[in-house]
């Protein structure tokens, strides 16, 4: 592949870049090889496609997490082109002269490898990708605490003279509230069933902690066959890890590699950047604290639970603790939720007093306060 870059450690070889960017590929599950990277440094256009195609095979299993209804990916390398460019605009990527690169993708395999090279720093891509191919064998649930919706901006439809159509915003409220109960009845269902199961599999588990069956593992019970498939991903995850780990041991090679080509510019954006970074970290500092003040739970909202059955008034070693600050999070999102939708109930009564001011002949009644 030529020299690229100045070796690191003696010890690593002449090899160590190809063999460090074969593994973050292997790792990330990319099927990208050394020469594109290599084609992408020098600004070839042969390499655009594919690095356009990596970004977005990367972002889009990431921004689908957790989704209640995944969408169906684009196929067209333009919408690919603008999603990836839309995610990386959601993160605060800004870098101008990406957002500039055309959808065609004729050009600017350098920008995305420098994209690219960024996200693997932000987002931690080879360890997110290790959670999102983890093979689960348990009744996961993912334990995530949402901010209020009336804190986010809503695009509303004016009417003829500029004021807001108040029976779009009715549309809207009643959208929500059938979607939201769509969502708890399907949710309620599914815990009815996994109940059932859990009960009927008690004492079958070989963990004590435990002490019952999931879905996978009774699965697997039912259909010995789909033991096969088990095997390939475990297998599938094995070698993922097996190339993390060699990416850790040989991510300094990389990182030299990237800034050889950019050790020129380093200074002049070290000098045009102290101001904004001070100026971010100061607001980020403020952020973080009233996020921390706003919900104590930190290292364990947003991660996967294994459901564990329990008889009423059973103690739980493990989960117990966490479930009731869980309830003090959730109480304190209902104090929360209440005191806003007084907040909304009394500035619509007086955007309604207002508007009815100016109708001859109508007489305006507070209506009674009613709670959802």
């Amino acid at each position: 592949m030529g020299r690229l870059g100045r070796r690191p450690r003696e010890d690593l070889g002449p090899g160590a870049l190809p063999t460090a960017i074969s593994s973050l590929s292997r790792a990330l599950r990319g099927g990208l090889g050394p020469e594109t990277f290599r084609k992408a440094k020098f600004d070839l256009p042969e390499a655009v496609a594919e690095l356009w195609s990596l970004l977005f095979s990367l972002l889009w299993p990431i921004h689908q997490e957790g989704a209640v209804a995944p969408r169906d990916p684009p196929d067209a390398l333009e919408g690919q082109i603008r999603f990836v460019k839309w995610v990386l605009c959601c993160y605060g990527y800004g870098r101008r002269h990406f957002y500039q690169l055309s959808e065609d993708g004729s050009y600017g395999s350098y920008e995305l490898l420098l994209a690219f090279s960024w996200l693997l720093v932000y987002l931690s891509l080879p360890e997110r990708f290790l959670c999102l191919n983890c093979v689960h064998q348990g009744d996961d649930a993912w334990i995530c605490l949402c901010k209020d919706l009336a804190s986010y901006p809503v695009s509303l439809a004016l009417g003829g003279k500029g004021r807001v159509d108040i029976r779009y915003v009715q549309w809207l409220l009643g959208k929500l509230r059938f979607q939201w109960r769509s969502l708890y009845a399907s949710q309620q269902e599914q815990c009815t069933l996994l109940n059932k199961i859990h009960l009927y599999t008690r004492g079958c588990h070989p963990d004590p902690s435990v002490g019952h069956l999931s879905v996978p593992e009774l699965e697997l019970l039912r259909f010995p066959e789909s033991s096969k498939q088990l095997l390939q991903q475990l297998e599938s995850e094995n070698s993922c890890l097996e190339a993390f780990l060699e990416w850790k041991h040989m991510e300094l090679v990389y990182w030299q590699w990237m800034v050889s080509r950019c050790s020129r510019r380093l200074p002049r954006l070290s000098e045009l950047s102290t101001a904004m970074m001070k100026e971010i970290q100061e607001t980020v500092g403020c952020e973080l604290a009233a996020l921390e003040q706003g919900c104590e739970v930190k290292s364990w909202s947003h991660r996967l639970q294994r459901l564990v059955f329990r008889e009423a008034g059973e103690p739980s070693n493990s989960g117990t603790h966490q479930m009731t600050k869980v309830i003090q999070v959730l109480r304190r999102e209902e104090a929360s939720l209440e005191k806003t939708f007084r907040r909304l109930q009394e500035e619509c009564q007086q955007e309604l007093a207002i508007l009815a001011r100016g109708l001859e002949g109508v007489i305006w009644i507070l209506p009674p306060y009613q709670r959802w």
